[in-house]
């Protein structure tokens, strides 16, 4: 006979509301547990959230995987046409994309957004239900995390899942986490970096430094909870005019 789920779920339920850093407590996630399988779903309101939520919910005893169904609540409710156009439009106008070809999933085929006879690298882009999927090959983590930052950027995304290979295959760090961190804030127009410092450990990154707002504090951050392998961002950051 199967295990009643109803005390890991209460376990969950209770961890998710835990969390001070997010606003879980007031959203309606739906949840379901069966051999050892949670399922998380509903729509939370920033990545943040999305994150937290996932790691309080993997720490419950009994919980041995997540099916993540989660999605993040959009800035600005855009069509997936309309989506995949703006991280079309990201890539080909992001320098560090200039000699990968782009491709985009339309209905059922795939078109050519950017075609190149001797390209570093792929990038493949679907949208479905504001869900952008990326695929491809890259050359380094710096390109495969660049690529994730600009389709979350894109106000009508809800989701992104970053499934772009890296070619030779690389080692990731904590170093290589930094770096991609504060590349993605000198790329923000919105954030200036110039007295932002970064560190990170165990995929915790930790921001300090000086910021004029306190929206642009708030953006610093989110731009690091959007990198991919970011498991926890820690903002340090203060606000002088």
């Amino acid at each position: 006979m199967p295990a009643n789920p109803r005390p890991v779920l209460e376990a969950v339920r209770a961890a998710l509301q835990s969390e001070p850093h997010s606003d879980l407590h007031a959203r309606q996630i739906a949840m379901d547990f069966a051999d050892g399988t949670l399922v998380l779903a509903g729509e939370v309101g920033s990545i943040a959230a999305k994150k937290l939520a996932l790691e309080r919910a993997a720490a419950v005893p009994g919980v041995d995987s997540i099916a993540d169904r989660l999605h993040v609540a959009p800035a600005q409710r855009m069509g997936d046409k309309e989506i995949r156009a703006h991280v079309c439009d990201a890539l080909l106008q992001e320098p560090a994309f200039l000699e990968f070809a782009i491709v985009q999933r339309h209905a059922d085929r795939w078109e050519t957004v950017r075609a190149l006879p001797r390209a570093r690298g792929s990038l493949d882009v679907e949208v479905t239900d504001g869900v952008v999927t990326l695929n491809g090959t890259v050359p380094g983590l710096d390109h495969k995390r660049l690529a994730g930052v600009l389709a979350w950027w894109v106000p009508g995304s809800r989701d992104v899942i970053n499934g772009i290979a890296v070619d030779p295959p690389e080692d990731d760090s904590d170093e290589v986490i930094t770096e991609a961190v504060r590349l993605v804030l000198e790329k923000d127009p919105f954030v200036n970096v110039s007295q932002l410092r970064v560190a990170s450990k165990d995929a915790v990154v930790t921001l300090r430094g000086l910021v004029r707002t306190e929206g642009e504090r708030q953006m610093a951050e989110s731009d690091a909870w959007y990198v991919f392998g970011v498991d926890k961002v820690i903002n340090q950051i203060e606000v002088r005019a």
